[in-house]
């Protein structure tokens, strides 16, 4: 079976069928081709519902928890989104797909290097990268900013880290697994007149948040 006809599978059983319906969501995931992000030796499961381990102790998450968080984010072309956990660049490549331009940052250097290196070939023009402790969000990235309409976050954390809650700016939106090393809750924190509107979307499990106001390495 070819692999346009693998994502196409993937998205209709493993996303539409679960509820998911935003038509751009679901034509980002048909165009970015998620067997690209993932070893060679393991292509093959490219599109199967599960999580691939990508090297570094990390992992890409299966799909659907990627098309859940992404639309629990809400995202609007206009966004400005910061991505903390790059990992293989596959989330990365879907939010270029759907906001205006993406922040992301990661701890370890050889996953950023590979991802922005694919995602400079794929053509991808609107994606600013930052080797560092995502915990922190983007300290010291250029182009400078401090503030994001979004934010989602690939790693658990055992605390919504503060940091990150002062770079999300008014009506913005932060999508975050959070608890334990071993089991979290996927939060949802909305900031709306200076408040923030917390929400529970139930459990997951995610590889820890590593930094500052995260887990210790």
């Amino acid at each position: 079976m070819k692999m346009m006809d693998r994502r196409r599978l993937m998205v209709e059983n493993q996303i539409k069928r679960r509820g998911i319906y935003s038509e751009e969501l679901l034509a980002a995931f048909i165009k970015v081709e998620r067997h690209l992000f993932v070893p060679e030796d393991l292509q093959h499961l490219a599109y199967e519902d599960s999580p691939l381990k990508i090297g570094g102790g990390q992992t890409i998450s299966q799909p659907y928890i990627v098309a859940l968080m992404l639309e629990l984010l809400e995202l609007k072309k206009s966004d400005r989104v910061l991505e903390i956990g790059t990992g293989s660049g596959y989330q990365t490549a879907l939010l270029a797909e759907l906001a205006e331009a993406v922040f992301t940052v990661e701890r370890i250097e050889t996953l950023l290097l590979r991802a922005k290196k694919l995602l400079t070939e794929l053509g991808y023009r609107n994606v600013n990268y930052l080797i560092g402790d995502g915990t922190q969000g983007w300290k010291g990235g250029e182009p400078q900013c401090d503030k994001f309409d979004k934010i989602i976050v690939s790693a658990a954390a055992p605390e919504i880290p503060e940091s990150l809650i002062q770079q999300l700016g008014e009506n913005g939106i932060m999508v975050i697994p959070a608890g334990s090393q071993f089991s979290q809750d996927l939060i949802v924190i909305k900031r709306s007149n200076d408040e923030l509107i917390t929400s529970n979307h139930g459990g997951c499990t995610f590889v820890p948040l590593i930094g500052k106001e995260g887990w210790r390495a």
